[in-house]
Formats: structure tokens, sequence, C-alpha cells
């Protein structure tokens, strides 16, 4: 068992009691504008894939490694913009200006064509957007729970829900928007009338922050204390704009998106080692702690990328979307739905796990996040190899519906227990003064594995010729059951890391 040290008394939460608004109210309202805005990507999420394919003609291979460059693009860019939060416009106004440059990016994509630079450049205003918008409203949350460890962990894992219950809502919403527009209105409107739900979302998101903003007026960085500087506002739009047009460039020419993601990787790396190096002993151990386990969510989200690539084709070729139980029909499912189950287990677990880490924390007997990688680890193994040996059962290259709800329940645990606790590692080991741009780093380690996961991927990639569910259902397991090995890897490798892990947190604790 891993126990962390009394915290001091954090600033934030009085600068809150001042105000006249709780921890709660201030959490609420971030939480609010972060389930729109995951309600809008977890809805083009469902359909960008089977979009790639079905409408614009692709190959698994090629869209595959389209969304999953774009996804790198999506979690590279908020190392930018978490350094714009922190020391240009401020941590609350980027949130703000992120989530309407959000709501630009998926009006495009409801725009009624078929040319791939159209929409590769919506998706580069989407890649824009989320850059401002994602690392710092966590930013938002780390700043008003910072100093209390349990507090940090049970926040970071209610605010993980609060994504989940926007997502589940779009991508059982979009796909049955996308079938019933295209039967009614004529084939191809449909997946952008999906598209278009997305934006109005954001809208929703956006109201309803306006309603509530005095509820964070108090919580930001320096800049957000000072009035906009025009100047800056241009030149980070001016930026966003050349940013788009690079986007559309990576995702069309696969060779780029390659080099783009593997230097980003290296540079983030680089500078985090400088600062490992030029930091105090206190911060250095913390730092280091952070590094380790943002290496291991490297590969965890390997394995999350499958979700919206080889899963979601899985789903489209070799599962029965039928749910029937003793004999009785119960409801069907598109196979873009299925990808719903993940954030309704999310939902479902979250608050369980939250009050676990409450009651842990108050007695002294938490288990650190290091432990929790490794469980979580554990747990994806298993929910993979429930795919992978669910092929032994199927009948005519089909496998059962219940199959998909085991498996995504087993790998939603441990999403929990390793993506739900990434934002909190961040929050609890680097010092307040680079949480923006750590904030960021965290999520281009993120993209970095977003474009492997699509490179492993294309493992299952599936021939055009082929159609025949027999022949695509092996092709599948095979992928699946070595994903659940490289899992069982990953958990050894962090039980391993534990003693280190345990070293530098009582270090960085002793000196904090």
């Amino acid at each position: 068992m891993q126990t962390h040290a009394q915290p001091a008394p954090a600033s934030p939460p009085a600068a809150a009691g001042a105000a006249g608004y709780t921890q709660t109210r201030s959490f609420s309202t971030i939480a609010m504008i972060e389930l729109w805005e995951r309600f809008g990507y977890y809805g083009m999420q469902a359909l960008i894939v089977y979009f790639l394919v079905q409408r614009l003609g692709f190959d698994d291979s090629r869209a595959n490694l389209v969304w999953s460059a774009c996804a790198a693009l999506i979690y590279v860019s908020p190392a930018i913009g978490g350094w714009i939060g922190d020391k240009v416009l401020g941590t609350r106004r980027c949130m703000q200006i992120g989530a309407m440059i959000l709501s630009l990016g998926y009006a495009l994509m409801a725009v009624p064509t078929q040319n791939t630079w159209f929409i590769f450049s919506a998706l580069g205003v989407v890649v824009v957007g989320n850059g401002l918008f994602k690392p710092n409203t966590a930013n938002m949350v780390r700043k008003i729970y910072e100093g209390d460890d349990s507090k940090i962990d049970s926040a970071f894992t209610l605010y993980y829900m609060a994504v989940n219950v926007g997502s589940t809502v779009s991508m059982l919403a979009t796909p049955w928007i996308k079938d019933y527009v295209n039967a009614n209105y004529g084939d191809g409107l449909g997946w952008h009338a999906a598209f278009a739900v997305c934006s109005v979302g954001l809208i929703i998101g956006l109201l309803n922050l306006g309603f509530a903003r005095r509820t964070i007026a108090h919580i930001g960085s320096n800049p957000d204390q000072l009035p906009v500087r025009i100047d800056k506002l241009l030149m980070v739009l001016g930026a966003g704009v050349l940013m788009v047009g690079a986007s559309a460039v990576i995702l069309q020419y696969q060779s780029i998106a390659r080099a783009f993601v593997y230097i980003a990787g290296f540079v983030v790396l680089g500078i985090f080692i400088h600062l490992i190096r030029t930091s105090q002993a206190n911060e250095r151990a913390g730092l280091i702690a952070a590094l380790v386990l943002t290496l291991q969510t490297v590969f965890f989200f390997i394995f999350y990328q499958q979700m919206s690539t080889s899963l979601s084709l899985f789903a489209l070729r070799n599962v029965d979307l039928d749910f029937n139980l003793f004999g009785a029909h119960l409801f069907t499912w598109s196979p873009a739905q299925f990808q719903a189950l993940n954030a309704i287990w999310i939902m479902l677990l979250s608050p369980v796990l939250a009050g676990i880490y409450s009651v842990a924390g108050r007695s002294g007997r938490d288990l650190s996040i290091a432990a929790k990688f490794a469980l979580g680890f554990a747990m994806v193994a298993v929910g993979f190899f429930v795919y992978g040996i669910a092929g032994q059962f199927a009948v005519g290259g089909k496998t059962s519906s219940w199959v998909m709800i085991i498996g995504y329940g087993c790998y939603s645990l441990g999403e929990l227990l390793v993506s739900g606790l990434g934002l909190a590692m961040i929050a609890r080991y680097v010092p307040a003064r680079m949480g923006g741009f750590m904030m960021g780093a965290y999520f281009v380690a993120v993209g970095i594995s977003q474009y492997l996961g699509g490179v492993v991927a294309n493992l299952a990639s599936v021939p055009r010729d082929m159609v025949d569910p027999v022949q695509t259902l092996p092709i599948y397991t095979s992928l699946f059951n070595k994903l659940g090995i490289g899992a069982i890897a990953c958990t050894l490798i962090a039980l391993a890391a534990l003693p280190l892990m345990r070293k530098l947190t009582r270090t960085h604790h002793s000196h904090g």
C-alpha cells in the first residue's frame, strides 16, 4: 500500500470561498462544458472511420492511419495550447475560445461534400480548437483542487465520468441520426447531419458556460486577471489558421504524418529531460515519476485507439448486431453504437472508484497511482482476450453482441485505472508553475500512441474484396489475442516499476 504525506493547504479553495462559490459549483461548471465538448468529439469519432471507408471509399489501412494521425494531432496540439493558456491568453480564456473553434470545426464537417481537402481542413479546425480547450480545461480542475491528493484523484475520476456522459449520448445518437437521415432524405446526407449535431452540442455547452461564468471567474492563470490583449489574440488565431492548413497536409500525406508525430514526441521528451535536469530535488523526483507514468500511458493508448479502428471495424463485419436474451430479441444496434459501451461502463464504474479512492484516502490506505496503472493493464489484457476467445464460439463468422459488453467492461475498468488517473498524475507530481505545459506534454504522449495504435490496427486490415465474415474473423481475433499478450507485458513492467515509483513519491512529498 502507498500512503501520501498530508499536503499543505492550497490557495485556490480559499479563493473560491472568497468569491462565494464552492469547489463543487466551480467544478460542476467545468465538468459541464467538458461534457458537451466530449459530446461533439465522440459523436464525430463514432462515425469517422466508417465515413472514410463507406462514404469516401478509403481502404481499411488508409482510414485507420488518417484517423489515427488526426487523433495524434488532436492530442499533440494541447502541448502548445497549454503554454498559450499559462503565458499568453489565460487558462479560462483559452478554454472558452477553444470551445468556439471546435463548434466551427464540427459545423464545417456538416457541409455535404466528399472533397478530402475540405474534410481534412475541417478536421484541422477541430485540432486547433482541441489544442486550446483540452489542456486548459483540465488545468482549471487542477487549480480548483490543488493540494489535496485524495480529492484530486476523486475529482478527476468524476471529471472523467462527465466526459463519458456526453460521449455515451452522442455515440448512441449520431449513428442513429446518420441512418435515419440517409434512409429518409438521401444516402450521404445523414453523415453530415450527424456531424452538425456535434456542433450544436458545443453551442449548448458555450451557452451554459456563459450563464455560469461567475462560478469560475476567480480561477485561471495570470493572463486571465488582465484585459485581453487584442494583438496577442490575433497572433494566436493567425497561428491557428496556419495550423489548420498544416493539419490538412499532414492528413493527406501519410509519410508527413508519421514524421510529424515522431518529431513531436522527441521534442517533448527532450524538454521533459531538460526540466528534470534543471529542477530542484523535490521537483525532479515528481517529474521523473510523471515521466515514468506518462510512458506507461503511451502503451495504454495504443490499446485505446483500437476502439475507433480495429474494434470498430470488427463490429461492422464480425458481430451479430442483435441483442437477444433467452431467445427473446431485445434490440438491435448499428456497428458504430458499440463504441458507446465504453462510455456506459465508465459512467457505471466511475462513482464506485471515486468513492473507493475517497475512503482509502481518508484511512491512509490508498493504492499508489503506479499500482492502479498495473491493475489497469491487467484488466485491459482480460478484455482483449475476451474478444479473441469469442472467435471460437462464433456462428457463421459472427460473435455475440454480449461479447462486446463483457470485453468493453473489462477494458473500461482498465481505462479508468490508467487514463482516468493520467491527468490526476500530472496534477499530483508536476509543479504548479509548469502545470499547463505538462498537461500538454501528457497529451502529446497520448497523441503519439494514438498514431501507433492505428499502425497496430492495420495488422488487422481487411482487403476490400474479402467480405465473408468467416474469412475476416481470424484476422481480428489474432490481433486481439496479441494485444492481450501485450497488455500482460505492460502489467509486468508496471509492477516492476513500483519500487522506483515508491521511492520517487517519498522524495517528492518529503521536499514538498
